[in-house]
Order: structure tokens, then sequence, then C-alpha cells
């Protein structure tokens, strides 16, 4: 059944409803299965782009960028969560748009105007939320988290005796490998805090492998970050900020039914502001500067959520004068986008 067959009157049976039930069922499962599929062979990149932050941390603190896993299938079982969880993200506007072609025939046009307005908001919001995340939050609570665990550096005064009168073998001190290292050549590489080593390969003659030791800070606390520990970490801030991120359209909401309006959010901005700076002191790390970066967004929420009541009350929604003025706004920009490129 290609359309819903409507009853005189615009009533459908209750055959009907399930016959399109079960087809936009299907239709919504059929995509997040071949697609976590085809997400598993990118996991490994996907991975490396969720660690980056972390990694960056660790060399910022000095400390060698690795992460441990405890068990031959950590690594497979990680990959097989990121395909899982990326399917489902990238699938949720498929999903969303066969829920809103089995709802919508029962809306009112008006009706429809409210949920049209709510979730491609509702995505931009949250997409806006994770960016923050990743290229902002991340890499400050992270260096400041794993400075935490580094223990203070042991700093000396090198000998001055040039290193071919040096009693004791010394390595060099390399800021990237050598080109042609010869079999059994060690050094230090000074930018991964590694010591390496060329290892000649079994059966094919002039050719090494590079083995690496990481070394760490002397001291009774060895950094090691286990890697699905951190990517549920990660995963966890990720829920929470495009949950955060939600505020205004939950203000809207409660706008809508009448229990906030914007002058009971002007006169409460005290209070926003003391909840806002109570949330980021609990979800950022000890330093101030975390706190503020945290704080500004969430707060910008807050006044973004007024100017947005204000924008769209009930009743232009309903007529359709809030989605139609976004329109004009934007072909109005357009066209002096294309005036500009004329002259």
């Amino acid at each position: 059944m290609t359309e819903r067959e409507v009853r005189p009157g615009g009533l459908m049976s209750f055959g009907d409803h399930l016959d399109d039930l079960r087809k936009r069922v299907f239709l919504a499962v059929i995509v997040p299965v071949p697609l976590m599929l085809a997400l598993f062979f990118f996991a490994a990149h996907v991975r490396m782009l969720l660690c980056a932050p972390l990694m960056e941390a660790m060399r910022a603190n000095n400390l060698p960028a690795q992460l441990t896993v405890l068990s031959p299938i950590e690594t497979i079982t990680t990959d097989l969560k990121i395909s899982l969880i990326g399917a489902l993200v990238i699938a949720a506007p498929w999903v969303l748009w066969q829920l809103w072609k089995f709802i919508s025939p029962g809306l009112y046009q008006h009706e429809q105007r409210f949920v049209r307005l709510l979730l491609p908001g509702s995505g931009v919001l949250a997409i806006v939320g994770l960016a923050l995340l990743y290229w902002v939050m991340l890499p400050l609570m992270l260096t400041v988290l794993v400075s935490f665990s580094v223990p203070p550096t042991t700093v000396l005064d090198a000998n001055p005796t040039p290193r071919a009168a040096a009693s004791s073998p010394t390595l060099q001190a390399l800021a990237v490998d050598p080109a042609l290292p010869h079999a059994g050549e060690s050094w230090i590489n000074t930018t991964t805090r590694e010591l390496r080593i060329a290892i000649p390969l079994a059966g094919e003659p002039g050719r090494v492998e590079i083995a690496s030791i990481a070394l760490e800070h002397p001291g009774p606390i060895v950094s090691a970050f286990r890697l699905s520990e951190y990517l549920d970490f990660v995963l966890l801030f990720a829920m929470c900020f495009a949950l955060a991120f939600q505020l205004p359209i939950a203000l809207l909401l409660l706008s809508w039914v009448g229990i906030v309006n914007p002058k009971m959010l002007r006169k409460n901005r005290r209070y926003a502001l003391f909840g806002v700076v109570i949330v980021a002191a609990a979800v950022a790390p000890g330093d101030l500067l975390s706190l503020v970066v945290v704080a500004i967004p969430l707060y910008l929420l807050f006044e973004f959520s007024i100017w947005l009541i204000v924008m769209a009350p009930p009743s232009r929604v309903a007529s359709g004068g809030v989605l139609s003025k976004f329109g004009e706004r934007w072909k109005e920009s357009r066209s002096r986008e294309g005036n500009v490129g004329d002259e």
C-alpha cells in the first residue's frame, strides 16, 4: 500500500492504521541496520577522531599519547558500539520522517506547524552543543583532568661534557624519526616521548620495524587511560550536552502551555545565572577557565530562549507567521547575496 486509503469524511479504518504502521516501522528499521554494517569499516577512523582530544591533552602534559585495552575483544566491541551509535544518529532524521509521515495525516494544519518548528530546531541545537563539546570543552576539560594524574617533573642540570667524551652511552634525542634507520639503532623521539628501536625483519634483509617504549614520569602514579572507559566518558558528555542544548525548546513548550512567559524569565535572570554557574561547576573541572567556558553558552541559551518565546508565540506559529517570516528573511538574504555578486 503506497498511500493510506482514507474513508469518506477523512477517517481511516483500524486495519489501515495497522498496515501503515507496519510499513513505517519497516522503513524506519531497514536503514540503520545496513548503515551500521557500512559504518563498521570506518569505525577505526571515528575512534581516532574521538580520541584526538585526549591525545592532545596527554601530549600537553608530556605524557605518551596512548590508550590501553584490557581484553582481546575490547577494540572490536568498541568499534561495534561506535557503529551502532553512529548509525542511530545518522538515521535519526529518516526515522523521524517516517514517524512524521505516520502521524501527520491525523494532525490539523496548525498543529503540523508546531512540529515543523520544533523538530528541526531541536536537531540544530543538538548539533551546536556537540560541536561546542568536541572543539572547545573536551580539550579544556581533558587537559585539566589529565594534569591531576601527572606526578611532578624531575628537572636536573644537563652534563656539559660533549657526548663523544661522555663515560656512559647516550641516545640521540630527535624530534622526528630517522628516514633510514640502521638495524639495531635506537633513539628518543621527543615529540611522542618514546624510546624507539629499529628491529631487523626476519627474512627481509635491509628492512626494519620500529618498536617503541613509552617514557613515563617517575612517580607513584602511572597514567594509563582505557579505551572503552574514555569513549563511555565522551558519549556520556555528548548526551548531556545534546540534552542541555534543548533548553530553548523546553522553555518554548512551557511558554506555549502558559507556565512561563518572557516577563517572568527576564525578572528571574539572576536565579538563572546562579543555576547556570552551579551546573557549570558540577560539569567542568576545577579551574575557572573551564567553568566560564561552560557557563557562557548555557546562559546564552537562556537568553536565546527568551528571544525565541517572543518571536514564536503559539498564535503566530499556528497561523504560519513564524515559518513564513523566517522564509522571507532567508529569501531576502539570498537576494542581497545575488545583488552583491552581480555588482
